[in-house]
């Protein structure tokens, strides 16, 4: 156990921190537009890695080999490093974390777009892994500036932000793509330099000195940091339904456009539509909507309401037999875009304010070993039944997967909720 605890505060160039009252709104507004700024960084490369990848294989199957292992290599690193910035981050403060994570951002995209061999590819994305914990330190920004009772809400103001991010991104990406292939990558990196300057010339502190702490490594860990999490009072078995609903999310996005080919005939167009249409509603979700359910409903019950609604979404998008029913169930599917700041918003309030940081890293970790055991679930899953005709049910065993994991988050949830019956449920206006 290591207490890292210099000897004096030294002076800190760039903006001063958060104060009260118009200070925090202010500071809210500069947050969303550093997420805003990262994410739509992160699009643009989303439509033309696969293209990069293939520029050093000779066959498909190669392809898909070495693309996993690309996407393996983020997701693992990331899984390693979240948790220690967040840490870091709870000892000297969000800011300088989130400028080394614009500076790790853009080191990354140079080097991807330079690449000139696969294992080129590979150590770029494993250093943008260890280095990318801005999700994570962004939401601990949050907490820092909300009351709890105001972080559900705000963190769908961010997840919002990630909507539009991720909205924009991979048009863009996929236009500069069709010019040439390093293009977009050149464009994301120049993005996170604007968002590093951005944040050291604009982008305030949020943790004052008194409510910073030591760094214990033993905690920092991945896995010790997830063991942890599942402690925190009030959390408990939280942490299992992060996890499943988590893994039933990653499920999804590494089978969507194959699973649409399949059953639908869907080319990159169509493909690309649904994705829009999807972000297109969690950014509403959640930037507009999610304030006034959390007026009408707890936290808790939102959060069940919104798994519910997920659960039956996946068991929609299994049994549609024609591309119209995938928006029909895009759009049905409202609440479900309210569990992540729901669950994010009741975990937040259960940490100490001097922990947010590693907490956050702690959740973003846990989406992190998800993203890393879906891919080696769901393709098998999908290979299986890619022969079946189009329109056989079982070809959406993969949906139905989906819909078992969000049943089991479900079943936690309520199990959990349960357990603190004798808590009255937060009413909106008061703590989670």
């Amino acid at each position: 156990m290591t207490d890292v605890r210099p000897a004096a505060v030294t002076p800190r160039a760039g903006p001063p921190p958060v104060g009260p009252g118009a200070g925090r709104t202010a500071a809210m507004r500069f947050i969303m537009l550093v997420v805003l700024i990262d994410m739509l960084a992160v699009g643009l490369i989303v439509p033309v890695l696969p293209a990069l990848v293939g520029k050093f294989t000779s066959v498909p199957s190669e392809q898909s080999y070495w693309y996993g292992v690309v996407a393996f290599s983020y997701a693992i690193a990331s899984f390693i490093g979240a948790p220690m910035l967040g840490a870091l981050s709870d000892r000297f403060g969000r800011r300088p974390i989130l400028l080394l994570g614009f500076c790790g951002l853009a080191i990354n995209f140079f080097m991807t777009a330079l690449a000139s061999a696969l294992w080129m590819l590979v150590v770029s994305r494993l250093f943008g892994g260890l280095m990318q914990a801005n999700a994570a330190v962004a939401n601990a920004y949050v907490a820092d500036i909300s009351a709890p009772e105001e972080r559900a809400r705000r963190f769908g103001l961010l997840g919002a932000m990630f909507g539009i991010g991720f909205i924009l991104g991979p048009v863009l990406g996929g236009l500069l793509g069709g010019i040439d292939l390093q293009l977009p990558f050149f464009v994301a990196g120049g993005l996170a330099l604007v968002n590093l300057a951005y944040g050291y010339f604009v982008l305030p502190e949020s943790l004052p000195a008194e409510r910073r702490r030591g760094i214990d490594w033993a905690r920092a860990n991945p896995l010790s940091s997830l063991v942890q999490l599942s402690r925190l009072q009030g959390v408990g078995r939280l942490v299992a339904v992060l996890a499943f609903a988590g893994l039933a999310q990653f499920t999804l996005y590494t089978v969507w456009v194959l699973y649409a080919t399949f059953r639908f005939g869907w080319g990159p167009t169509e493909n690309g539509w649904s994705l829009f249409a999807v972000g297109v509603v969690s950014a509403v979700v959640q930037g507009v909507l999610l304030g006034r359910l959390l007026k009408v409903f707890p936290a808790q019950r939102l959060a069940v309401m919104g798994l519910v609604s997920a659960t039956l979404a996946f068991v929609g998008f299994g049994l549609a037999t024609e591309g119209w029913m995938m928006y029909v169930v895009i759009f049905a599917n409202v609440l479900g875009n309210t569990v992540a700041a729901s669950m994010q918003g009741l975990i937040s309030s259960a940490a100490d304010g001097s922990e947010q940081g590693q907490t956050m890293g702690s959740v973003s970790g846990l989406n992190s070993l998800m993203a890393v055991v879906a891919p080696m679930l769901a393709a098998p899953l999908l290979g299986a039944v890619s022969h079946l005709p189009a329109t056989d049910w079982r070809i959406g065993a993969p949906m139905f997967f989906c819909a078992v994991l969000q049943a089991l988050a479900l079943a936690f949830a309520v199990s959990h909720f349960r357990r603190l019956r004798r808590r009255p449920l937060a009413p909106a206006s008061s703590s989670a």
